[in-house]
């Protein structure tokens, strides 16, 4: 799959319109290794800025006592609350815990997801008779893509996730030491922890947040002169508004992935409040239902739908600029060897 090629759309503009193959495309064409590298570029620089709000989004999850600031129960209780608390307790370098194994995660990913999904829609195109830049392809592409990237990376977000959990005194001091106790104490299976309901929610997920992507940047078209930064505006805008679409609809999901992944975990997680033991995804639903209610499912769910909304905006963004970079080197490059 990773050896096919696609084209950059440019719009008219000497700039791509939209992610996914298109045959109408102008440019020079770049291979789905350069998608790749895309790809992770734009999750590195997308992880580094949104980190803090998934550090906070983790704590918000994982807490079994209600997050009502009217009734503060619980070690957290509102976004502000949680942000001094952990900023006074752990330091500044605490909103970024986890952060290496989360780059590894970004930029794994975000090489798989996007190579993968400009090779599907190229698949779609040479071998259906559908449009590659429709929106219901965008999200069959998008989702299938997901799911791919979803079982090769699932070890490191199951890291991601721990060292975003974990206290002070730390349980794991580095991330050998993580990956070797894990293997050790817990097996080889404890890496994908929380995959089920990854699975069921990532497809989806990813999925609409290509097809909205797909949508609103053909609603909002631009006009001819636009130029570059309204350009990238838009793609900040379009997906944003997509991010936080796919949350909202999948956001129980996320948190039941969560609390799977730091099964086995308990010690380091006492001195936030209680603990459970999950025997898996319907017994991690039923007890929830039952101690937290409902509103359990949407734990963490308003710093969870800000990140949605920067994290989704940045990649689709970053990614879309530096497509744009890879292809001017290469019509440089050209231009300079016909000279």
């Amino acid at each position: 799959m990773i050896c096919c090629n696609f084209s950059i759309l440019t719009g008219g503009r000497g700039l791509r319109d939209m992610v996914g193959y298109d045959p109408r495309a102008q440019g020079a064409p770049l291979t789905a290794e350069e998608a790749a590298l895309a790809g992770s570029a734009a999750g590195i620089v997308t992880r580094a800025l949104v980190s803090p709000f998934d550090v906070i989004k983790i704590r918000f999850q994982l807490q079994i006592e209600s997050l009502s600031s009217a009734r503060p129960v619980g070690k957290y209780w509102g976004l502000f609350q949680a942000s001094r608390c952990i900023h006074t307790e752990e330091g500044l370098s605490a909103f970024w815990k986890g952060h290496i194994p989360a780059q590894l995660l970004s930029i794994c990913y975000g090489a798989v997801q996007f190579a993968s999904f400009e090779c599907l829609t190229k698949v779609v195109h040479d071998m259906t008779p559908f449009d590659s830049q429709t929106s219901g392809m965008h999200f069959m592409c998008g989702g299938l893509a997901a799911c791919s990237a979803t079982v090769v990376c699932q070890p490191l977000d199951t890291l991601r996730t721990r060292f975003a959990a974990q206290g002070e005194p730390k349980m794991y001091n580095n991330l050998t030491h993580a990956v070797s106790t894990m293997w050790r104490t817990e097996g080889a299976l404890t890496f994908y922890r929380g995959l089920s309901p990854t699975l069921i929610a990532v497809f989806p997920y990813a999925g609409m947040q290509f097809f909205f992507y797909n949508i609103f940047k053909r609603i909002l078209t631009p006009p001819p002169l636009t130029g570059t930064s309204g350009e990238n505006i838009r793609s900040l805008v379009c997906g944003s508004g997509a991010g936080v679409i796919s949350k909202t609809i999948t956001y129980p999901f996320d948190l039941f992935k969560k609390r799977l992944q730091v099964g086995g975990f308990e010690e380091a997680r006492v001195q936030f409040g209680q603990v459970r033991h999950y025997r898996g995804l319907v017994d991690c639903v039923v007890q929830i239902t039952k101690e937290e209610g409902v509103q359990g499912f949407f734990k963490g769910f308003s710093p969870s739908l800000l990140k949605a909304a920067l994290s989704t905006g940045f990649t689709f963004f970053w990614y879309e600029f530096f497509l744009n970079m890879l292809r001017d080197l290469k019509d440089s490059q050209r231009v300079n060897g016909k000279t």
